[in-house]
């Protein structure tokens, strides 16, 4: 499972959290994407690749709204509430209280957020262990109070409703 295979990267400061990251990282779906990218566009040409990379950078865009609106919520310490806003697969992959406890083991001890910066954004229909849909595999540069460097991979889907969730979190 996903989970295990990247409970190991944490920062050896955080080696006693590792537990709660396997749950953290459960939720997590960040590898192997297939992406849809405006060179794959090109090769259609014409008018479908104009279409093609409006609507890739729309959800982009979208995708990247949402995701900030789900970090700020976690980044207040309101863990359940994140959960609740969460998309359904992430729910299923984790109850509200494992969810709550993983945050409070992985997260809490890096403090207050000093700064954000998106890092990357890529489209992707397929990831592992996920069913096919509409994903964006966002990165963020993050510095916090006591973990000046890391990276979140966040990864929100589009859902049956239109509405981008979150359907992972990924702190490395």
């Amino acid at each position: 499972m996903v989970a295990r295979a990247r409970a190991g990267i944490l920062d050896s400061r955080f080696a006693n959290a590792r537990g709660a990251a396997s749950v953290l990282a459960a939720a997590v779906l960040v590898c192997g994407c297939t992406r849809a990218s405006a060179s794959d566009a090109n090769a259609s040409g014409g008018a479908a690749t104009a279409a093609a990379e409006q609507a890739a950078m729309t959800n982009e865009k979208a995708a990247q709204v949402a995701a900030e609106a789900w970090l700020a919520l976690v980044d207040a310490g309101s863990y359940s509430q994140s959960w609740t806003e969460a998309a359904a697969f992430f729910r299923k992959a984790i109850d509200q209280p494992g969810w709550e406890k993983a945050l409070n083991g992985v997260r809490a001890p890096l403090g207050k957020l000093l700064s954000r910066t998106l890092k990357s954004a890529k489209h992707a229909t397929s990831l592992p262990g996920a069913p096919d849909g509409e994903y964006v595999v966002l990165q963020f540069d993050a510095s916090f109070e006591n973990k000046k460097s890391a990276i979140e991979t966040v990864t929100p889907v589009k859902e049956a409703d239109g509405r981008w969730r979150v359907t992972g979190y990924f702190i490395k």
